[in-house]
């Protein structure tokens, strides 16, 4: 269990951590189980990094706050995002030409201006929440974008033979799964209160969108997906506790 949580933690982070021996595809399955509390460890540094930094210019602390996440995430899913937007336009509805071009390891304008994008209204959304102390929105972000990586394993299937998701797919554990899933809800409704709800909600509309545009085009995900959606599930769930933090 401690090596399927450090490979976790090695794989989602930057953070210096010793597997006990080279991992096997079993214990990469069982590492998604971990996803949610790494993203808890990545909310803690982000929320006592805000704390400590409360009386500085929001927009200080914000920009502070972003690099932080940008480094200890290694930005990883931003280019997940990035070849998933490339994909989209360069795919031209095609699906072995989508899935060709999120192997490339070049960036086209799209990917760009994806990163861009969603940089802003993270940028933006953590202004909002420094401004008005809602540091316990830091802790839980991180947490659901994880959690929305489960969910999308469980519910869709993985349209690469290889790559970085296969051992995931077919050795992850539902039934531990399913119990993160459950502590990650009743942990948010618990700090948050009621106003999780709206949170919950917009990252599970996120979720489901992106879920059908994926089997669309693809009929599947791919690894670069995956970073995508928790990109795309993070902003969305930071500009939702805007609204509930105002």
């Amino acid at each position: 269990m401690i090596q399927a949580f450090l490979i976790a933690v090695q794989f989602l982070t930057t953070l210096p951590v010793a597997l006990r021996h080279p991992p096997t595809d079993s214990e990469i399955g069982r590492s998604l189980a971990f996803y949610p509390l790494v993203g808890l460890v990545l909310g803690i540094i982000l929320a006592t990094s805000g704390w400590l930094l409360r009386l500085q210019n929001p927009v200080l602390v914000s920009a502070l706050l972003l690099t932080i996440w940008t480094a200890v995430t290694g930005a990883l899913h931003l280019d997940g995002l990035a070849d998933c937007a490339d994909a989209w336009v360069g795919g031209r509805g095609d699906r072995e030409r989508t899935l060709a071009i999120m192997k490339d390891p070049y960036s086209g304008p799209m990917g760009v201006v994806a990163i861009v994008i969603i940089l802003f209204l993270k940028f933006a959304a953590l202004t909002v929440l420094c401004e008005n102390k809602v540091f316990i929105a830091l802790v839980l972000v991180p947490v659901l974008g994880k959690a929305a990586v489960q969910v999308l394993f469980l519910t869709t299937p993985y349209v690469r033979a290889v790559g970085l998701g296969a051992p995931i797919a077919s050795y992850m554990r539902r039934g531990e799964i399913l119990v993160a899933l459950l502590l990650v809800s009743l942990g948010a409704f618990l700090t948050a209160g009621s106003g999780c709800l709206l949170v919950l909600t917009a990252t599970t509309g996120v979720l489901l969108l992106f879920r059908r545009s994926m089997l669309a085009r693809i009929g599947g995900v791919t690894g670069d997906a995956v970073g995508a959606l928790v990109e795309i599930a993070e902003a969305c769930a930071l500009l939702a506790f805007c609204f509930v933090g105002r």
